[in-house]
């Protein structure tokens, strides 16, 4: 490690190998926590590079227990966190959304680092059991229609990084490579980015799969359509600037989307929205996330159509029966 870190206190980048292989020892516990926060300090000082990015995404996706929910045609509705803004869960009732819409979920999420309240943090407040064992998540994506995948079940091999990521308490890579290490390995995919930068290393690596995709950034910051003012869309066919108005939805101010100060406030607020008595602002800026996974998912659809068919989800209950349904698995 002494070596790599030389080399990176050089402002060199790694090659994609030599980024699989730090990865790779990580894991395997070679190293100590002082040169593995030294090591992720420095990618919160640089950009990383797109070899670099592909290497790190690489080790994890080849150290994971893979889970096959290919049968089920699953989606992930995932984004990276660490845009700081703090707002509730947005791309995690968006996943339930989706589900109610009849498009099969496996969502990838974990605590927050970086927030109050992860994806996983609230889902387990809200009595969501966390399994790796493939029968259960086959029976909770069949019957819900959606399985949550606790990162940590998944990626055993990243024990060694969690309690340095957890006494750094900001983004680091880590945040960057989660929606692009499902275990599942979804073929279907919305992702939500903190950077623009990031956006287009995101759409070059998943332009090299087979997956159909959508990654999407505010540009005001946000990981997801925060319906704050514009937004990015890249596919593989496209690259786009929306306004909230393309989806028929309102430009709304950035303190009307806060997740609240405790687990208890924005389990509050997951639960307001499954049950449709949310505030306008907060069931539209689920509503634009669900949509845009539904139109990645169906590009037959158009986007008002898909916006059509997630308020649909949330007001006939069936996102909230597809929660409430793997709450009672």
């Amino acid at each position: 490690m002494k070596k790599i870190l030389n080399h990176l206190f050089e402002y060199k980048a790694l090659t994609k190998e030599q980024s699989k292989e730090v990865l790779m020892g990580i894991a395997k516990g070679d190293y100590n926590t002082s040169q593995i926060a030294a090591f992720l300090t420095i990618y919160a000082m640089r950009s990383i590079t797109v070899a670099e990015l592909e290497g790190f995404r690489d080790a994890m996706l080849e150290l994971c227990l893979a889970v096959d929910l290919s049968a089920y045609d699953p989606m992930d509705v995932c984004g990276t966190g660490g845009d700081g803004k703090d707002t509730f869960n947005i791309s995690t009732l968006s996943c339930f959304v989706v589900a109610g819409a009849g498009q099969r979920v496996a969502k990838h999420g974990n605590h927050g680092v970086s927030s109050t309240c992860g994806s996983s943090t609230v889902l387990e407040y809200l009595g969501v059991k966390f399994s790796n064992d493939p029968s259960y998540l086959e029976r909770a994506i069949e019957q819900a229609g959606v399985c949550f995948l606790h990162a940590p079940l998944f990626h055993p091999a990243m024990k060694n990084v969690a309690p340095v990521r957890r006494e750094l308490g900001v983004k680091t890579f880590f945040n960057m490579l989660g929606p692009m290490t499902n275990p599942a390995f979804p073929k279907k995919q919305l992702a939500g980015v903190f950077s623009l930068e990031l956006a287009r290393l995101y759409a070059y690596l998943y332009q090299q799969t087979d997956k159909q995709f959508m990654v999407v950034h505010a540009l005001d910051g946000y990981d997801e359509v925060s319906l704050t003012g514009p937004f990015k869309i890249i596919t593989a066919h496209a690259e786009q600037v929306l306004t909230p108005s393309h989806l028929g939805l309102d430009t709304v101010r950035p303190e009307t989307l806060s997740g609240g100060t405790t687990v208890a406030e924005s389990a509050q607020i997951f639960m307001n929205v499954l049950n449709d008595v949310a505030t306008s602002v907060q069931k539209q800026a689920v509503v634009a996330n669900a949509a845009l996974a539904l139109y990645a998912a169906n590009p037959r659809l158009n986007l008002m159509e898909a916006v059509a068919k997630a308020s649909e989800s949330i007001e006939s209950k069936k996102a909230l029966a597809a929660f409430q349904k793997l709450v009672a698995l």
